[in-house]
This record gives structure tokens, C-alpha cells and sequence, in this order.
């Protein structure tokens, strides 16, 4: 009788939907916190996921385990990553506690578990990066730069503070379904919405790009020469033919730059701007 009394007292409680939420906002303030050579940020997904571990497992052995495991080398982007694998790992510690108190035989292996989130980590990473820095981001700064102009301080907030709850939003939406599927939420990221999604993003991050490039990158030719007598003004005929042709010229040579010396934007800034001095020097620009 004390033994049923001592196991059932070791047995796993539910885990809730507003434990997946409360482990993503932990995960979500703290996961740039702790970095180290060894662990990286896993120490943050240790700290998102303790109060659910300690719910799953009683025993102090099983829970001991349990945090060397999620405290192995992590790294990935805030939400994509972040809120996919918080939600899949809980999911399968969730089916590992199970598998231990039911005293079956143990499917959900420490290696199966690890190898699954190193899998996901890196994938996810550069979708997140992508997709959040690469093009959402930006899309939030082109609809703020006219406030910023006319000296408006939601130029600078509006970015900031759309950017923030759209990451959070993402990645507690992550969290949830990738808890919910289970070891299928990797069908997620491949399902066609989520693709779709990817691609119509991708295609919008790159219309913002060139809006942003040909209104706000400023570069003019005052260059002008006389044919039989007529002046012939060259950006009044650029204008004509290929409207922002030179802004685009200098977007296209930084990021033809970037692709072939790596991201040296110091290294750039200064060579663009020993360019710009020559050409204005001797009458082009």
C-alpha cells in the first residue's frame, strides 16, 4: 500500500497549455542572457522549461537527469527556433517521464532528444533570421522612416514595438502547435501555409528593400556637356531612361561587395565613401 502511495505520488502531472506559454516567456526574456563557449544559450531553455521538468519528474534523479539534458550546447533565433523547440522538447520529456513511471521501455533516448533539437537549431535559425531580421524587420522601419523624417519619436518606437510583439506572438503561436503535434511538428515548418508564408514574405522583404534603396538612398550626377551647342544634363536623362538607376548602382556594388569580401561593413563604409569623395571631386557625382 505505500509503495502504490509513493508511486503515485512520483507520477507526472499534466502538462497545460499555460505551462508551454509560461516556459516560451521565459525562454523568450531570458535566452539572450547566458552565453558561455561550452553551453551557449542553454541555460536559458534549461531556465524556460524548469518549472515543466519539475512537474514531469519527482524523483530527483530522474529531474537531475533531465536538466543535463536540455542544458547540453544550444543555439537558434528567438521565435521560429526558440518557440518550436521549447514546445517539441516539452512535449518529449513529457512522453520520457511517462515512459518512466509507467516503467515501459524507453523510447524517448537522450540521444534521440539532443539530436532532434540540433537538428531543428541551426534550420530554423537561418529561416528565423531570414525571414524576422532579413525582411520583417525592415518592412516595420520602411512604414516608420516618413515619421522619422519629419521628427516624429514613432519613427523610432513604432519598428521597435511591432517588431517585439510580432517576434513574441510568433514564437508563443510556435510553442503551442509544436507542443500539440509532438514529435510530428517538424510538419509544421513543411506544411504548405507555413511555406507559403516563407515565400510571400521573402518576395515582400525584397519590393521593401528596393522601396527603401530608391527613396532613401540619395545619389544624383551633377554632370552636364554641350552637343552643338545644346546642354545635355546626365541625370536629367537617367531620370528619363532609368529612373534611380545610380542608387541602385551603389545598393547593387555594397552587396556585391558583401557577397564576395564577407559582412565587412566598416571596411565598406569607407570605401564607398572614398568612391562617392573621388567621383564628386572631379565632377560626376
Amino acid at each position: 500500500m505505500t509503495e502504490e502511495v509513493k508511486n503515485t505520488n512520483l507520477a507526472p502531472e499534466e502538462i497545460t497549455k499555460k505551462d508551454i506559454t509560461k516556459a516560451y516567456l521565459r525562454w523568450h526574456f531570458a535566452n539572450e542572457i547566458p552565453h558561455s563557449f561550452e553551453r551557449y544559450i542553454a541555460p536559458s531553455l534549461l531556465y524556460a522549461m524548469a518549472p515543466l521538468l519539475r512537474k514531469l519528474y519527482k524523483d530527483d534523479t530522474a529531474l537531475k537527469a533531465a536538466y543535463k539534458r536540455q542544458l547540453l550546447f544550444f543555439n537558434t533565433q528567438l521565435s521560429w527556433g526558440g518557440g518550436v523547440i521549447t514546445g517539441l522538447m516539452s512535449s518529449m520529456e513529457q512522453q520520457r517521464a511517462e515512459e518512466e513511471y509507467e516503467g515501459k521501455e524507453i523510447l524517448m533516448q537522450d540521444d534521440l532528444m539532443y539530436n532532434t533539437k540540433a537538428g531543428l537549431m541551426g534550420a530554423l535559425a537561418g529561416i528565423g533570421d531570414a525571414i524576422d531580421s532579413g525582411t520583417v524587420q525592415y518592412i516595420f522601419i520602411a512604414m516608420a522612416v516618413p515619421w522619422a523624417q519629419e521628427g516624429s519619436a514613432l519613427g523610432a518606437l513604432f519598428p521597435f514595438v511591432c517588431f517585439a510583439l510580432y517576434q513574441l506572438a510568433l514564437g508563443l503561436f510556435f510553442a503551442r502547435q509544436s507542443f500539440a503535434m509532438g514529435r510530428n511538428a517538424t510538419g509544421l515548418m513543411q506544411s504548405a501555409g507555413v511555406q507559403t508564408a516563407i515565400e510571400t514574405l521573402s518576395v515582400l522583404g525584397l519590393f521593401m528593400m528596393g522601396v527603401l534603396a530608391g527613396n532613401y538612398v540619395k545619389v544624383s550626377s551633377s554632370l552636364s556637356f554641350d552637343i552643338s551647342g545644346k546642354e545635355f544634363v546626365l541625370q536629367e536623362l537617367l531620370d528619363k531612361i532609368i529612373p534611380g538607376i545610380l542608387p541602385l548602382a551603389v545598393v547593387m556594388g555594397v552587396y556585391l561587395f558583401f557577397t564576395k569580401k564577407g559582412l565587412k561593413v566598416t571596411q565598406a563604409l569607407l570605401g564607398l565613401t572614398g568612391i562617392l569623395i573621388v567621383l564628386a571631386g572631379i565632377g560626376i557625382l
